[in-house]
């Protein structure tokens, strides 16, 4: 595990929005670095969706250069077809991240609302006015950024009883 300061990537999937954030951890002080959205459009076959998160979250990581990385897990919601929808997205999330040797942390939906909000059943609002408090500097222009950077907030505050458990 890095001792000094650690920039995370928080990525909450989705086939069309998968929202990103990156932050550095140091300590328990948290800094916004950069969060954004990769679209994909319905009117693109779901391969080439798919193929487009993945490049796209490659890239990010080549640039950004984090130092560990943080998913959303998936939810089961009532459409089944969304559900295994999503699970594609996050598997090509996953796939990207992992095949460029970042270790990757999985948190539930619930975990995280918990971590940043306090209540695990927080609204999508509460969530996003959360990390603007505690990432003054953030721009997050939609949900699925702020989502993102919950993510990174949720793994920066779990990361180190994560390490002690896998010593």
């Amino acid at each position: 595990m890095n001792i000094g300061p650690i920039r995370i990537l928080g990525v909450d999937p989705g086939l069309c929005n998968t929202g990103w954030g990156l932050i550095e951890a140091a300590g328990s002080r948290l800094s916004f670095l950069a969060c954004g959205s990769i679209r994909t459009s319905a009117a693109t076959s779901l391969a080439d969706r798919l193929a487009s998160i993945h490049s796209c979250l490659t890239a990010l990581v080549d640039e950004t250069a984090p130092h560990e990385a943080a998913v959303e897990e998936t939810f089961v919601n009532r459409d089944p077809q969304s559900t295994l929808k999503l699970g594609q997205a996050r598997g090509a999330a996953l796939a990207a991240l992992a095949l460029k040797n970042l270790p990757v942390s999985e948190y539930a939906a619930n975990l995280i609302k918990k971590t940043v909000v306090g209540v695990g059943h927080a609204e999508k609002s509460q969530v996003a006015m959360m990390v603007k408090m505690l990432l003054p500097a953030s721009d997050a222009s939609s949900p699925d950024a702020a989502d993102a950077l919950a993510v990174a907030i949720c793994h920066a505050q779990h990361r180190r009883a994560l390490a002690r458990g896998a010593a």
